[in-house]
Parts: C-alpha cells; structure tokens; sequence
C-alpha cells in the first residue's frame, strides 16, 4: 500500500494554523500536536532532521487523503507551530485501519521468527478473531515503526519515522517538484537514470541482506522516484532471514520481481544472479 501520485489532496477547509488559536478552540480537522504524548521509544531517532517540529504549542491540520488501502489509509498533516511561523512542516500519516474497517490481510507467514510479548495474542491472530484483529493492526504499526527506524539507522533509503501513535505512523513526506513522489512503476526513466535506480536498488537490498533481513515485499508499488533518488516504503512485512524459514523465498521474490521491471524498461537484469549475489553477502 502506498502513496498514489496526488499533486492536489482535498483539503478540510480547517483555518491557517499560523493564526492563533485559543487552547480548546481547535477548528475541525485540527488537533495540538501529539509529539510530546508519545513514548521517547515512540519518536524518530537522534539525529532527527531539522524541520521535525517538537514545540508543545504545535498543531496538527489534516490536508487530505493520498491513498486508501486495504489494510491503512496514507493522509496528509500539517504540523506547525502559530508561534513559530519557520517551524510548519507536511509530513504522511499512515493509520491502519480498525478492526471493523480493515482485512486481515497480512500473511502470518512474514510473522514467523517474530517474537510477541504474550502468546495469548498469537493465538488470537492465528484464530482471526475480532481481539486477533485489533492486536494485528498494532503490532502490523510498530512492525512497520521499527522497521523504518532500523532502516533510516542503516542508511537504507525510507521516509524518516517521525513518531508512531498506537496504529498512526507519521513520517518523511517523500515529493518530487513539491508534488507527491510517483511510485517507481509509474515512471520511465532515461537510461542513465535507469540504470543509477538498479544500483540503488541493489545497495538497499545489500544493505539490508547484511543486516539479516529482507524487504519481503518489494515492489515498483513499493518504491518511490524521488527524482533521481529512490524511497523505499511500505515496510510492516519486514522478514527475518535467519528467524524466518521462508526468509529466502521472499528475499528471491524481491529480486526476481525487481529485476523483472528494470528489465521491461529496457536494461536486463538477472534475477537469479541478484538472488545469489544477495545470498553470498548475508552476514
């Protein structure tokens, strides 16, 4: 799931957030920033880029939707500060989708090696109960939380995890020209470019192989063109290769599925051979 091409988002029709605002007055829409009501564990990591907006006087407007899915909706969010008019930024908010309004959708085959604080909930998700439902649309959010944090701490190309709220996730606002970045299978890139995205890709995957895990769903509706610089996004699936005894299979889809669209677009690339290379650099 991940952010459609949307240069327009429908706004709310919420008030300019540099106007002030008496306390208990927020407009529809609005709410104070919930930066300083999370965790320290909850927020982005040291050191954070310097337009995340921590002032306990910030407010949070909704601007619109990006993409709907079928398990958590991608919006827009302003968070700024009237106070401080230089500290505003627009950063995506992903919020999985409450038991009565998401699928269970998630395979709990990317789940295996993971470990869960009470076998209790286990059981609950295995069984897809209504309980089972409301623990995977938490831990499918600290999945994806924890996943992005190791990632931006590799130097893996993701959006940067400003903090997570039980199932909200705000993060980096990826755009190309001051628009929504498109996803990499909408675009096609000259060759020089097309052949800077394989290296890319590659170094993401290395990256991440060397660390012990796999993307696991890694697709061109998975990454974002930046300009000439690729995302990588949609991350909750992220797969042990050690814990998982189908970690491999899905590091080898990755790279056949990856290395199936570069090739479509004109510069062959060998799967397989990306699969073993892969492979031979884990650990």
């Amino acid at each position: 799931m991940t952010p459609e091409h949307n240069p327009a988002p429908q706004h709310s029709g919420a008030p300019d957030p540099f106007t002030f605002v008496p306390y208990d007055d927020l407009a529809d829409g609005q709410r104070w920033s919930t930066w300083l009501d999370v965790e320290p564990l909850c927020r982005g990591p040291e050191p954070r880029p310097g337009w995340v907006v921590t002032g306990s006087g910030a407010i949070d407007t909704e601007l619109g939707i990006l993409k709907t899915g079928k398990e958590a909706d991608v919006s827009l969010l302003q968070r700024a500060d009237p106070r401080r008019p230089e500290e505003s930024v627009v950063m995506a908010a992903k919020r999985y989708r409450s038991p009565e309004h998401r699928s269970f959708h998630r395979s709990a085959a990317y789940t295996e090696g993971r470990s869960m604080r009470r076998s209790r909930d286990q059981r609950a998700i295995k069984r897809k109960s209504t309980f089972g439902r409301q623990v995977a649309a938490g831990e499918w959010a600290v999945s994806e939380w924890n996943a992005l944090v190791r990632c931006w701490q590799l130097g893996v190309p993701v959006p940067y995890p400003v903090q997570i709220d039980g199932t909200e996730i705000l993060m980096e606002w990826i755009t190309a020209e001051e628009e929504t970045a498109p996803r990499l299978i909408q675009v096609r890139p000259a060759p020089a470019l097309l052949a800077s995205y394989l290296e890319q890709v590659r170094d993401a995957l290395i990256t991440l192989v060397r660390d012990g895990v796999a993307h696991g769903d890694l697709s061109p509706y998975n990454v974002l063109a930046a300009g000439e610089r690729l995302v990588l996004i949609d991350m909750p699936q992220v797969v042990d290769l050690a814990g998982n005894p189908q970690g491999f299979d899905y590091l080898r889809r990755d790279c056949l599925v990856m290395s199936d669209w570069f090739t479509r677009r004109g510069l062959p690339v060998d799967g397989e051979a990306l699969f073993a290379d892969l492979v031979a650099q884990a650990w």
